[in-house]
């Protein structure tokens, strides 16, 4: 049995994002790693204003599916999407939207910076982005830069080469946009704050291979290294691979 799996569609295709979507189904370490993510947005809604609940990249992920009144969407025409259009040109009037959320989007838009413009445009007062994204911890960069197919580079701009909607990559980009540039982001769009930054999940994605690689431990295993999961980045923050990002358009005075 081969270890990765075999997927005869090219990256920048929507044939490749829906076997994404069968992967992520089809394990447990995978789909209960999302399922935990999707958790971090559901909580919130309760304390949004009235608006639209929107998910960027959707991907082939299932949130819709645990919340119908989110606005499923991505890029790429596919058969899961509600909406499909570009995250830097968002067809939404102004003030409409009580939550973005997003799971690995933000380091693959090509601008951040016109993103950023839209999302201060068209957020209510008081709603969010919520956002999962890779960490630039000690052991994130490691594992990124050594056993990760995209790019990850600390030293780049808020812009990505416009190759395709996986290809064009940066996980450093949450980064640089949100520690390293924290100024230029406040100075760039007052409308909006960063509430917090979270480290999580060192373990969870690698075991489960992702979407190009088999399971590692069988899933009567997954609550003793979902519980190590947990516990870990609460001791040691550096040893996290993903970040929880909340950033909010400012109430009105």
């Amino acid at each position: 049995m081969p270890w990765k799996y075999q997927i005869d569609h090219p990256l920048d295709s929507p044939e490749r994002t829906l076997a994404h979507r069968k992967i992520l189904k089809s394990k447990k370490f995978l789909q209960n790693l999302y399922r935990q993510w999707y958790s971090h947005f559901l909580k919130e809604i309760p304390s949004l204003p009235p608006g639209k609940l929107l998910e960027l990249g959707s991907g082939g992920g299932f949130l819709k599916e645990l919340e119908p009144r989110v606005i499923a969407s991505d890029i790429q025409k596919l058969p899961t999407n509600d909406m499909t259009f570009s995250a830097v040109e968002m067809p939404f009037e102004d003030q409409s939207l009580a939550a973005i959320f997003m799971i690995d989007t933000l380091h693959h838009i090509p601008d951040a910076a016109k993103f950023f413009t839209e999302a201060e445009r068209t957020l209510i007062p008081g709603g969010i982005i919520k956002m999962i994204e890779p960490a630039n911890t000690l052991w994130g960069r490691f594992i990124y830069k050594n056993f990760h197919h995209e790019a990850f580079d600390p030293t780049g701009d808020w812009t990505l080469p416009e190759k395709g909607p996986l290809s064009s990559a940066n996980g450093a980009l949450p980064w640089i946009i949100f520690c390293r540039d924290r100024e230029k982001f406040n100075a760039s769009y007052p409308g909006l704050e960063v509430r917090g930054i979270t480290y999580t999940n060192p373990f969870l994605y690698l075991v489960s291979g992702g979407f190009t690689c088999k399971q590692m431990l069988p899933d009567f295993l997954y609550r003793a290294v979902e519980l190590i999961d947990r516990m870990l980045p609460v001791l040691s923050p550096s040893m996290s691979m993903f970040q929880i990002i909340t950033v909010g358009k400012k109430m009105v005075c």
